[in-house]
């Protein structure tokens, strides 16, 4: 079997914009018929002109023509030839991730097999996930997080995040004690109201100083928070490790990394133990399994990141069922996540349920897919 050709789909989102304004899809042909999809995570971006152009640059030069089945090949073969691919980065190595995931998808419809089947088999047979609390009323009104906990409870989630640390920019920034004490009045309201039901996740973007991160994780030590997210910027590790020397609160970190590189030096350093690895930037779906395989090795948990369409998070799924030190996965989505798929991943009770299905387990549906092209 080779690979034929590329098409790169560029798909406008709805609001709430789960996953960014854009997706962009990516379908692999191959000469037996065969199609693979994959995703590059666009987050905010406005302008994709010159990440399409890169897809189709990656697999003119190293995709089309080879085996969908040398994926290993094809990722050293794309990251070692060149300087901008090789360095590390959230330019080259998302457009790396999209291709490798279509590969897989291929490599799985053409075996009848679920990708997690070919990483090593099921070992979760469903997926814990975690919410978003709405932030909107809760700084005015303690009370009103409480409340929401109690709906998010009665809903079957087990597991939540909400970020209080506004505004994030410039950074990096210290917060005032009244302000660190008024957010530690959020986390009592939720711990009164649905005791130790729910697990409280604190989101934040790097923003802390060392020493303001350390300060915040002092007085917020009191409610158990189920991690503290990127206290500093990741870009310091020794710093992050700093941080998780000094508090109980684990530390999460691993969204804006790529490539086993990054992730062994922030585990070798102790700088977290719950790793939000990003399938869809990391370098793909065998790269995230290595990562995983890393951060086990370490006794670390891993909670993938998902800012992303439904094709990188159907990659998500695939890495999470065949990983045995899966913690839980995030699920930020909106309508469109469910309508653009011809049957979504959907969440019940607080869990995803693998697909079955051969390859990434998903199709697109092609007549929502035309209703929202870009």
């Amino acid at each position: 079997m080779k690979v034929t050709g590329v098409e790169t789909t560029l798909v406008r989102n709805i609001e709430p914009y789960r996953g960014g304004q854009y997706w962009l899809f990516v379908q692999l042909s191959t000469d037996e018929g065969i199609t693979g999809l994959g995703e590059r995570p666009t987050g905010h971006a406005q302008d994709l002109s010159a990440q399409i152009s890169l897809i189709h640059q990656i697999c003119d030069e190293f995709v089309i023509g080879n085996s969908p089945f040398d994926i290993e090949l094809m990722w050293q073969n794309v990251y070692g030839s060149r300087h901008d691919y090789r360095h590390p980065s959230l330019y080259g190595t998302p457009a790396l991730s999209a291709i490798e995931m279509a590969c897989w998808d291929i490599v799985g419809k053409a075996l009848n097999q679920p990708i997690y089947n070919l990483l090593g088999g099921q070992v979760h047979d469903k997926l814990r996930a975690y919410a978003y609390m709405p932030t909107e009323g809760i700084w005015e009104d303690p009370a009103e997080a409480g409340r929401i906990a109690e709906q998010l409870v009665r809903e079957g989630n087990s597991a939540c995040k909400f970020d209080p640390f506004t505004p994030i920019h410039p950074a990096p920034r210290d917060y005032s004690l009244k302000f660190i004490r008024h957010v530690g009045k959020i986390f009592q309201a939720i711990r009164d109201a649905v005791g130790d039901e729910l697990e409280v996740a604190i989101g934040t973007h790097g923003q802390f100083s060392t020493a303001g991160a350390i300060r915040v994780a002092a007085e917020l030590e009191q409610y158990s928070p189920y991690w503290f997210e990127e206290p500093v910027s990741p870009e310091n590790v020794d710093e992050m490790a700093r941080v998780a020397a000094q508090t109980s609160i684990p530390i999460a970190s691993g969204e804006r990394l790529v490539t086993k590189y990054e992730f062994s030096e922030l585990l070798r350093k102790q700088a977290a133990q719950i790793i939000q690895v990003d399938v869809g930037q990391c370098g793909g779906i065998l790269e995230a399994k290595k990562v995983a395989s890393i951060a086990e090795a370490h006794y670390a948990m891993i909670a993938p990141h998902m800012y992303c369409g439904p094709v990188a998070m159907a990659a998500a799924v695939q890495l999470d069922t065949c990983s045995p030190n899966f913690l839980i996965q995030e699920f930020n989505t909106n309508a469109l996540h469910s309508q653009i798929l011809r049957e979504p991943i959907e969440l019940g009770d607080g869990y995803l349920t693998p697909p079955t299905r051969p390859g990434l387990g998903i199709e697109l549906d092609p007549a929502v897919v035309q209703r929202h092209l870009a």
